[in-house]
């Protein structure tokens, strides 16, 4: 009996092993995708736009994201007593940093498609629907007041753990249970990770109420048609509902994470929650990918190079 669970045991993390392995291919692709078109079109036109700023930083940042990720798993899972106070202490603050980019740089985006698209009356909405470029970069200072109380609060809880496990003299980092410490720090993720959550989420809510308005002053004019105003309104939803949607299941993997921190100590756990958190940097990249014309455009563009290229290769050999 016991054999078999542990053969289902390892079933379970190697399908998960494959599955986190192919979340970091799609991830680095198209996030990598979105970074190469991107300076190309920078090198070429001498210049680039607002947005395609935000997605170049957006795509860096998720690349540093997934092989962090991928590697700190890497290390930590065969090797648990590698994971002294300092090896903990510097996994949160990396992490910290590269998921705060990360995650504040889509909100960026969100907020940027709500300037863009919304149309409202409010003397406060059009003053910063003229200034979009100033109301991104006061959100991106707001995120670094946050990124250093941020990373001053982990810290300190992880110096504290640190101090008050040391007083024991029998103290052993390798015999000494860390789920807790997790256990807090996640929970301190969690509460500065709900303030771009939050916005995000009234952007959403916004654009909803901004479509509405629209639509019932377009059905006074036009019946039965899709104005370009419409379809901005309708793309835009789709994208700040699937960044929803996955930022979503990255908040429940964490809130697994603190709901059952005992199991923190189980390898399969642990990376259960890593695959569910990866889908967010991994599959978000694609959407944004298949929502610019731009982009799907030069996406197709070298999907079909690369599958006509072998068929070329032999009619032009000898």
């Amino acid at each position: 009996m016991e054999y078999f669970q542990q053969s289902t045991c390892d079933f379970f993390q190697i399908t998960l092993m494959i599955i986190l392995t192919m979340e970091l291919i799609i991830g680095n692709l198209g996030n990598g995708f979105l970074a190469l078109v991107n300076s190309m079109n920078w090198v070429k036109r001498k210049k680039i736009s607002l947005v395609n700023q935000i997605l170049t930083a957006l795509a860096t940042s998720r690349i540093c994201l997934l092989w962090f990720l991928y590697t700190a798993l890497l290390v930590s899972l065969p090797n648990p007593d590698l994971m002294t106070g300092r090896m903990i202490k510097i996994i949160n603050n990396l992490w910290t940093i590269v998921n705060h980019f990360s995650i504040w740089l889509a909100t960026c985006l969100g907020i940027f498609y709500f300037l863009k698209i919304a149309n409202f009356s409010n003397s406060s909405f059009l003053y910063l629907k003229w200034r979009v470029k100033k109301a991104v970069s006061v959100t991106l200072l707001v995120s670094l007041v946050l990124f250093f109380l941020h990373i001053l609060l982990v810290n300190l809880h992880i110096d504290v753990w640190i101090n008050e496990s040391q007083r024991n003299i029998s103290y052993s980092f390798s015999s000494h249970n860390p789920a807790e410490i997790y256990r807090q720090v996640l929970s301190i993720h969690i509460i500065f990770l709900s303030v771009p959550f939050g916005l995000s989420l009234s952007s959403f809510l916004l654009l909803i109420f901004s479509l509405h308005a629209h639509q019932k002053k377009m059905q006074q004019h036009v019946q039965g048609c899709r104005d370009a105003s419409t379809m901005a309104h309708m793309k835009a939803l789709q994208t700040v509902i699937t960044f929803l949607l996955l930022y979503t299941i990255f908040f429940l993997s964490i809130f697994i994470q603190i709901w059952k921190y005992e199991l923190l100590e189980k390898n399969l756990f642990t990376l259960f929650c890593q695959v569910i958190a990866l889908a967010f940097p991994s599959v978000h990249s694609c959407v944004l990918i298949l929502g610019d014309i731009k982009m799907r455009q030069a996406f197709l563009s070298v999907l079909w190079w690369l599958i006509c290229r072998p068929n070329y290769m032999e009619t032009s050999g000898p």
